[in-house]
């Protein structure tokens, strides 16, 4: 029997994600990999849940294994420069085959709707056409490209209509020129060039890996796009999956504000991801996962959601929420997706050099991840500290004296307090004092 309390947990913890995810647009990549893999249906019936959710949802597969197979088949040898197919015209014939094929495949598993599930009467609405323009890639490094081309224009006016009428948008990596001439298209930039012309939200890309690790061996749950970029090429991974990222890159440099990688053999991987706080893939963002910003009175319920257990436990003195309103402007919000996952406060003491670094809280998911929001809070206390004139920053704590001296503070004496936060010192809490010279 499932543990009832722990889904009571799970569903109460990713509410606010679907309201956070409701009527934003992502844009999903779905390879010709993920599509043979045997977790192509639930995949599928993830992305029909997040469209029955409100999410506006434009879905580009690829074909890669597909195509090769069907030119194979036809006694024909798959050529490439640069990682680029090079389609001639025997070759174009076996692409739009191939492409079809999976188009229809991906139509039909949609059909299906969510089995098992009070959704399984929910009819998915799934519509593609001629929503983009191509133009031919030509002569690269010599290299004469044929069939192969480019997006020339993503009609984004007639996508944007058909995802206000809640379809689901299909493309295939296919494209038409002016002169109706067909040409192939490399589905990873198409879904960048899709994200940046819509102005998604979200750029999603499935692949066989489902973490970016690090080349000296950290697995990231975050990165920047700085930081992706200057481990691109260092990256021991297959040729496939760094188009994946060059593709998420440069979707995130050209505004588009998150983008994710998700492994496909990981069943449930894209509700992870999206619904719960401490994710399973990469999410690459220019604010990284966590944007640090001054609290407001919007911020209070989630403040004392935060703060609750930890007063509970005895971790942090009790703050009612009259007390929280009154010094809202005494508080640093840390936010993912838009939903406040850590916070902390700075008191400078009146007429003194010092200040208090106060209240710090975070979500539980996060405590030990090793970019914890906990730490960016610190931080931006400790840079809103300088700003002020403080010298040194004083903190009490009863249960992280070795997590703040990783930040470095270190130890003091209840006598080293400066005198107004020492009048109010509770000698039965015992907290242990710490300072930090800025």
């Amino acid at each position: 029997m499932p543990d009832l309390t722990q889904y009571a947990r799970w569903f109460r913890d990713s509410t606010p994600y679907i309201s956070a995810h409701r009527h934003k647009t992502f844009v999903v990549l779905l390879g010709g990999d993920a599509i043979v893999h045997e977790h192509v249906i639930p995949i599928v019936h993830d992305l029909a849940l997040l469209s029955v959710l409100g999410v506006r949802l434009v879905l580009v597969h690829g074909a890669r294994p597909q195509i090769d197979a069907a030119l194979e088949a036809a006694g024909l040898t798959p050529r490439f420069h640069a990682h680029r197919r090079i389609t001639d015209e025997p070759a174009i014939a076996q692409v739009q085959s191939a492409v079809a094929r999976v188009r229809v495949l991906i139509e039909g598993l949609f059909s299906l709707g969510l089995p098992n599930t009070p959704l399984h009467n929910t009819r998915i609405n799934v519509l593609s056409g001629n929503l983009v323009s191509a133009r031919p890639l030509g002569v690269v490094d010599g290299v004469d490209h044929l069939f192969t081309g480019r997006v020339r224009k993503i009609h984004h006016e007639l996508i944007s209509g058909l995802l206000e009428e809640r379809s689901i948008v299909l493309l295939s990596p296919f494209g038409y020129s002016p002169s109706g001439e067909a040409f192939n298209l490399s589905s990873e930039e198409l879904a960048a060039d899709v994200a940046i012309a819509l102005g998604a939200d979200k750029l999603i890309v499935f692949d066989e890996l489902a973490r970016i690790i690090t080349p000296d061996g950290i697995e990231r749950s975050q990165l920047t796009p700085a930081e992706l970029e200057a481990m691109l090429d260092a990256l021991e991974v297959p040729d496939m999956s760094r188009l994946r990222l060059s593709a998420l890159l440069r979707a995130c440099r050209a505004g588009v504000d998150r983008t994710h990688l998700i492994g496909f053999k990981e069943d449930g991987a894209l509700l992870r991801e999206l619904f719960t706080a401490q994710g399973c893939g990469t999410q690459v963002s220019d604010e990284g996962a966590e944007h640090v910003r001054r609290a407001n009175g919007d911020d209070v319920a989630g403040i004392i959601e935060l703060i609750r257990p930890l007063e509970a436990t005895g971790a942090l003195v009790k703050r009612s929420r009259v007390k929280l309103e009154q010094e809202i402007d005494r508080f640093f919000v840390a936010e993912l997706d838009g939903i406040v996952v850590g916070c902390c406060a700075l008191y400078p003491f009146e007429g003194t050099t010092a200040g208090e670094l106060a209240c710090l809280a975070t979500h539980p998911s996060y405590r030990d991840d090793p970019i914890a929001h906990g730490t960016a809070l610190a931080r931006k206390v400790e840079s809103e500290a300088r700003r002020l004139g403080i010298k040194e920053l004083f903190l009490l704590t009863t249960q992280a004296r070795d997590w703040f001296k990783e930040l470095g503070f270190g130890e003091a004496a209840v006598e080293d307090l400066p005198a107004p936060k020492k009048a109010l010192y509770n000698y039965q809490r015992n907290s242990i004092v710490m300072k930090k010279k800025l």
